[in-house]
């Protein structure tokens, strides 16, 4: 009997360290290419990269109707991870544009990060991008206002400063702005877009950012 107990718990020990082992977003990244077999993702589309706002936008391909879309955000997913997981991200995709919005969550993990090691986090994965992709199109949606995480929006704001300056030096690169659009006559944020945890959107922000993000859309 102590012999069966004793490898029912080196199985289990084993078990959970190989889980261990795993990288956070691991499957997230094998459901991406068990989707990718099933459905062989389309050349010349649209790929969105990125956290918890494009996971969620399960329904984008009704906001751009005449856009072929690949949704590729994981949420919680920082820039770090989209480093990590870069090849995954990029080596199944013969894209004509990449969009990327992934930010918000390296400063919600850690409030005293500077905006800086953001933004270079954010030029590691655009040089990435670039050595596959010379020549398509990259953009870069501002990291949003979210009334939930203003106590970090000071730095947020710089990080958006200095990701704006890098991409208009770029060629073939827009930082997509969509700050001014989610706010009321007043300038202030408008919180009736957002869903009771004041961070993901309602459709209403989503039509917003739609509106913002067309004109840039190949």
């Amino acid at each position: 009997m102590k012999k069966i107990l004793s490898a029912f718990l080196l199985l289990c020990f084993i078990i959970a360290f190989s889980q261990e082992k795993k990288p956070m977003f691991w499957l997230d990244i094998q459901n991406f290419k068990k989707e990718d077999q099933q459905n062989p993702p389309p050349k010349d589309a649209i790929l969105f990269l990125g956290s918890s706002s494009f996971t969620k936008w399960t329904d984008v391909a009704d906001y751009f109707p005449t856009k072929t879309i690949i949704n590729r955000g994981f949420g919680g997913s920082r820039l770090t991870d989209l480093n990590d997981f870069a090849d995954d991200l990029l080596s199944p995709y013969q894209p004509k544009q990449i969009i990327i919005y992934c930010g918000e969550n390296d400063f919600a993990d850690n409030h005293k990060l500077k905006a800086k090691v953001v933004v270079n986090r954010f030029k590691s994965f655009y040089k990435k991008i670039r050595e596959r992709f010379p020549n398509i199109e990259v953009d870069y949606i501002s990291i949003k206002y979210s009334p939930s995480r203003e106590v970090i929006w000071p730095q947020m704001k710089e990080a958006n400063k200095k990701i704006a300056a890098f991409m208009e030096k770029e060629p073939n690169a827009e930082f997509i702005d969509v700050t001014k659009a989610m706010q009321d006559a007043n300038g202030n944020v408008r919180k009736d877009i957002f869903v009771e945890d004041m961070l993901h959107f309602k459709p209403e922000g989503y039509q917003i950012w739609t509106k913002v993000m067309t004109p840039y859309m190949k």
